[in-house]
């Protein structure tokens, strides 16, 4: 067994300091970048989000979205699991990869029409089939992040069910049996 000489540990740490360093630069780059390209978030959100939201409910999506991205923190502890105690930690961030690919969608990307961008995206996942959305900060796609988070959210609960039901938000417990009022300007189907 071979022990590490102070030597060998000294090139080993100079190396490993710079990466983490460069990481740490790329990520905030990744997120000034997708800041600074808000309106093709927007573009990209009107694109592949229900029509139902329009240009008012898509760009408080992206908006959202961005929030979401700029206080991701990679590393941080994960509420663990129901039944176990193992600790989990958030993945290394996906701002830089996710930056590259806004900006690859094209520097004409907000003037195309919803179905010109539709298919511009459609393109970009090509090798991205799946039969589930994945967790958001897991998406290999700006595109699946954002339906992700979008989908998760209490907000897309309510427009499938045409109804406010809130989920994950807290209700009374007089209000557990009350069926939940249809959506402003919805009749209920029922």
């Amino acid at each position: 067994m071979s022990v590490l000489s102070r030597r060998n540990f000294v090139v080993w740490l100079s190396s490993a300091v710079p990466l983490a360093v460069v990481a740490r630069r790329a990520d905030a780059l990744g997120a000034a970048w997708i800041r600074d390209d808000f309106e093709t978030l927007v573009a990209l959100a009107r694109a592949i989000l229900p029509s139902q939201l329009g240009t008012d409910g898509a760009r408080r999506v992206a908006r959202d979205f961005q929030r979401w991205i700029d206080e991701y923190r990679e590393n941080a502890e994960l509420v663990h699991g129901y039944g176990t105690s193992a600790l989990r930690f958030a993945r290394a961030s996906p701002r830089a990869r996710w930056a590259a690919q806004l900006a690859a969608l094209g520097d004409g990307f907000t003037s195309l029409s919803g179905e010109e961008r539709r298919e511009i995206v459609r393109d970009a996942l090509d090798d991205e089939r799946s039969d589930r959305l994945p967790d958001v900060a897991a998406a290999p796609h700006v595109a699946l992040a954002l339906l992700a988070f979008y989908f998760g959210s209490s907000e897309a609960a309510d427009l499938c069910h045409e109804a406010r039901i809130g989920r994950e938000r807290c209700r009374p417990l007089a209000e557990q049996a009350r069926k939940p009022l249809p959506l402003r300007g919805r009749e209920s189907r029922a």
